[in-house]
């Protein structure tokens, strides 16, 4: 990330502001994220570019928490570990990205080129996941992304809502994602 702590503190609060109020005015944006009005209209100006701006610190933290979990350089159980930490640093804006998502966000379109990239990085690891014997291979890679994916946001969702706690949220997502809801093994 390049921008200054502070910003990006600022981002996230801003996110979580928006997923709460999402009919918000910019005035109300402000005080849920405790800055005044001025001070957030200095940093953004209008709510569309507040919006433009949360999207593209999104597309960011996605390529870093890609970056950060090392896909390709150890065993995919491990790895699997280090990205469920790295999405969950993110929390406030995996749940806003998860609020701003559109059935067209993995388009091949030019403008949905990072979020192509995030879920293309998600699929290659888990294929190679598979080609590894690491995760079971009846199921496609897509549908491994896909169902990962549902189930990060699932918890932070939970957590957010105050269903889930988020001191157990990295053992949980291991745990279903790797050994299922069953009580036995099959």
């Amino acid at each position: 990330m390049h921008l200054p702590i502070t910003d990006e503190r600022l981002l996230k609060a801003l996110a979580d502001a928006i997923v709460v109020h999402p009919r918000a005015t910019l005035k109300e944006l402000a005080q849920a994220a405790g800055v005044s009005k001025a001070t957030l209209h200095r940093f953004c100006g209008t709510r569309d570019n507040l919006v433009t701006m949360l999207e593209s610190y999104g597309e960011q933290v996605l390529i870093q928490v890609i970056d950060n979990a090392e896909l390709d350089s150890s065993d995919a159980v491990m790895a699997l570990h280090r990205l469920i930490i790295e999405h969950l640093k993110h929390r406030e804006m995996m749940i806003f990205l998860l609020f701003q998502y559109r059935p067209d966000s993995f388009d091949d379109s030019e403008a949905h080129r990072p979020w192509r990239a995030y879920a293309d990085a998600l699929d290659s690891f888990f294929l190679r996941g598979q080609q590894a014997g690491a995760f079971r291979i009846d199921i496609s890679a897509a549908v491994f992304t896909e169902m990962f994916l549902s189930m990060v946001y699932g918890i932070v969702d939970a957590e957010r809502r105050g269903r889930a706690a988020s001191a157990t949220s990295v053992q949980t997502l291991e745990l279903l994602f790797l050994d299922g809801a069953s009580a036995t093994a099959r």
